[in-house]
């Protein structure tokens, strides 16, 4: 795990805070979006096919800070479309970084040379850079060449000038063991301080479907990856027991509050993947009238084959805090990359029950 010690105590103060105040449900990450524009069109994008109207709508400074005072999570991701459009980004990032919160500005890094003079390396902020492989597979992954190239020149001046910086990767259908064995050793070479890997999320308005891995798929691709990264010093920036789930070791369901999502429309329900379900218009509301139960891997056929890490990074987290002994087994000895695979869960959405906007039952 690569998160810096500051960072681990502010996030398990504040999960103690929340465990003595009989919370069972509180974000971890505020996941916000500002904008759906992007400079890019990459084949798994579920945020870009919007109509202008809507492309052309910003979250001013002001509604920004506000979601984060009303969330209340330690983690501010900033994604979208690209976050670096946003003209008032500065400011808003100068804000979340005065409340001491915690910043990754997921970015693709084609604007992140000339913008970067606008931001001041903070312990605070973090730069996560898209980078799903190496040159050839991200720039295919991304639908435009030389976006590679141009995002490490952007990753080293970053961190020549200060700031901390990670990867975030998203693995697609087609990967090998080796191939992102060998893009980890890049990364780690490159000396960002970790990496994000998550499998992607099939959104629905993504314009390639046929590149999304299925679960079984994934956990299998998960442990040939582990398997081949023993002793080879890979910063992770993920906690052990999420490793562990993704190598099918661990019998997770979904935490969709976990990350909760602000963007144009309000708070997206139920979480930053699926965006057809519904809004509400504070956190509070999202909290209170979002029927959480309809969703997750058994529950709902759109998430069938999720296992992305804003919704189950929170699920590992809760049960490191349970299990404090099996969370240190799991970083101490990595993942189990051998053996049987916890089963698949049984899907229960063929007899779907008819929630209302609460989330309680009522008669069908």
């Amino acid at each position: 795990m690569s998160v810096p010690l500051r960072q681990q105590f502010s996030i398990a103060s504040y999960l103690i805070q929340q465990k003595l105040k009989g919370r069972s449900r509180y974000p971890l990450v505020l996941m916000l979006e500002p904008l759906f524009r992007c400079n890019l069109a990459c084949a798994g994008c579920g945020k870009i096919d919007y109509p202008d109207h809507i492309l052309n709508q910003r979250l001013s400074v002001e509604e920004c800070l506000a979601a984060v005072d009303e969330c209340g999570a330690p983690v501010v991701s900033i994604a979208g479309g690209e976050p670096l459009l946003h003209k008032e980004l500065p400011q808003v990032v100068a804000g979340i970084v005065a409340r001491k919160k915690f910043v990754y500005l997921c970015t693709n890094a084609l604007l992140l040379r000339k913008k970067m003079e606008e931001y001041t390396p903070s312990p605070y902020l973090n730069f996560s850079v898209h980078l799903d492989g190496e040159k050839e597979r991200h720039d295919t992954s991304v639908c435009q060449e030389g976006v590679f190239e141009r995002a490490v020149e952007a990753i080293t001046l970053a961190m020549q000038r200060g700031f901390r910086v990670t990867v975030n990767c998203t693995l697609f259908q087609g990967e090998t063991a080796p191939e992102v064995a060998k893009f980890l050793d890049f990364v780690r070479d490159l000396g960002v301080e970790g990496v994000t890997m998550s499998p992607g999320f099939s959104y629905e308005r993504a314009p390639q479907q046929g590149i999304f891995i299925k679960s079984v798929e994934t956990k299998q691709l998960f442990r040939d990856i582990f398997r081949l990264g023993k002793g080879r010093g890979w910063q992770l920036n993920h906690s052990s027991l999420f490793l562990d789930f993704l190598a099918g070791n661990q019998a997770y369901n979904c935490t969709p509050w976990g990350n909760p999502t602000r963007n144009v429309f309000g708070w997206q329900k139920p979480c930053y993947l699926l965006s057809d379900e519904g809004y509400a218009p504070d956190f509070k509301s999202l909290m209170a009238t979002t029927p959480w139960q309809k969703y997750g891997t058994v529950s709902n056929p759109k998430c069938a084959h999720c296992m992305a890490h804003c919704g189950y990074e929170p699920t590992a987290v809760t049960d490191a805090m349970r299990n404090p002994l099996k969370a240190l087994a799991a970083s101490w000895l990595g993942p189990r990359t051998e053996g049987p695979m916890v089963p698949e869960p049984m899907p229960q959405y063929e007899d779907e029950t008819v929630l209302d906007t609460a989330g309680a039952e009522v008669a069908k």
